[in-house]
């Protein structure tokens, strides 16, 4: 076990300050401090809001992390954070903690990927990934077919969303049926009492000509905010329970079956579901029911780890420590962009040389947090 790499992560791409711990595969903490409550009366989230809500939390969520470890500082072997993508100011924040508590105490520091973290948060729970990996995320941001074939170096976008993701059309719906924010746990909730069957809502870019693995919600949303309207309009009661139940089954169907076939053109056996729409439980149960049936294992994370955290950045940094990549340099930035093809973002003076921490060294004589 203390020869597998110690490694602290740094989560702060939209309203969760997340601080996680793991030593190889193995998750010592997860402390996450959430500003959701703050967005809830704005319906979203604010940028400028999250960002000094990340200010706050971060030393106090970095110190819960050490103490529920149970390791010091000094233990670590690298500080990893998430460079991107996501909001650029909340990014912000996290980068610049993260190479001060590296500087400060003498650590590599590694700038990861958002999408690559929540693939290999998976290992936490099911141990190392298979090679390659197919990845569905879903979340608030994103809607992506990933296939990875080494989690740190190559990691390959099949289809993506070309419009709203996932868990904005939740929101959205949401927001319609007024019943808050954020709209996914609600829905999935109101979903389990009502007729999944009920409405015919449309399935974006199922149709023959359509591309295999991009993913469409917006016509979605439009059709249930019309039919909604509609009711309304004419007097009549919306029965929420069927609308959020037909509405998350569109959903669902179009995300199952799109990964199913994607494994099956692959030869992929297996199917990994990450991202905080990943907490639904009828898309695990529906990815379940037609992983099964295709031959494919499915790994699915629990809900807590699918949501953004901490954990899933340092099982990352972890990995990138183990298999010897290069660690990023004090020039590191957020991106809020960062494409999926770039898992980290190594020092730009490294020359090839997979050791180079000589800007570590230099500062460790002293170490400035003893």
């Amino acid at each position: 076990m203390a020869d597998e790499p110690l490694v602290l992560g740094i989560e702060t791409s939209c309203d969760e300050t997340g601080v996680g711990i793991v030593r190889g595969t193995t998750l010592l903490a997860d402390a996450i401090a959430s500003s959701v409550d703050e967005h809830a009366r704005f319906g979203g989230v604010v940028p400028e809001v999250a960002s000094r809500a990340h200010l706050e939390a971060m030393v106090p969520t970095v110190e819960r992390a050490l103490k529920e470890a149970g390791v010091s500082a000094g233990d670590l072997d690298g500080i990893a954070v998430t460079a991107g993508p996501g909001l650029a100011g909340a990014l912000l924040v996290g980068v610049s903690a993260a190479k001060a508590y590296a500087y400060a105490l003498g650590k590599p520091l590694y700038g990861v990927n958002h999408l690559a973290s929540h693939i290999c948060v998976d290992q936490l729970e099911h141990g190392p990934l298979p090679e390659p990996t197919m990845a569905l995320l879903v979340s608030g941001g994103h809607s992506s077919l990933l296939l990875a074939p080494d989690i740190t170096a190559d990691v390959r976008p099949m289809g993506a969303t070309i419009d709203d993701a996932a868990g904005e059309a939740f929101d959205k719906i949401a927001r319609v049926l007024n019943l808050g924010f954020p709209g996914g746990p609600v829905i999935d909730r109101l979903a389990k009492e009502g007729d999944p069957g009920a409405i015919a809502f449309p399935r974006g870019l199922t149709g023959p000509r359509d591309p295999a693995y991009d993913f469409s919600f917006s016509g979605l949303k439009t059709a249930v905010a019309r039919w909604i309207e509609a009711k309304r309009n004419a007097g009549e009661d919306v029965p929420v329970r069927d609308v959020a139940a037909s509405f998350q089954e569109a959903v669902v169907d179009v995300l199952t079956r799109k990964a199913v076939r994607a494994c099956k053109d692959e030869g992929v056996d297996h199917l990994m579901i990450g991202g905080g729409v990943a907490a639904n439980s009828r898309l695990r149960a529906m990815a379940e029911e037609r992983c099964e049936r295709a031959g494919i294992r499915l790994r699915v994370p629990r809900p807590k780890l699918c949501t953004d955290n901490g954990a899933m950045v340092a099982a990352l940094g972890a990995e990138m420590v183990a298999r010897n990549r290069p660690a990023s340099d004090w020039e590191l930035s957020a991106d809020s962009s960062l494409p999926v093809t770039d898992p980290h973002v190594p020092g730009e003076h490294h020359h090839g040389r997979v050791h180079d921490h000589d800007h570590v060294h230099e500062i460790s004589k002293d170490n400035l947090y003893s």
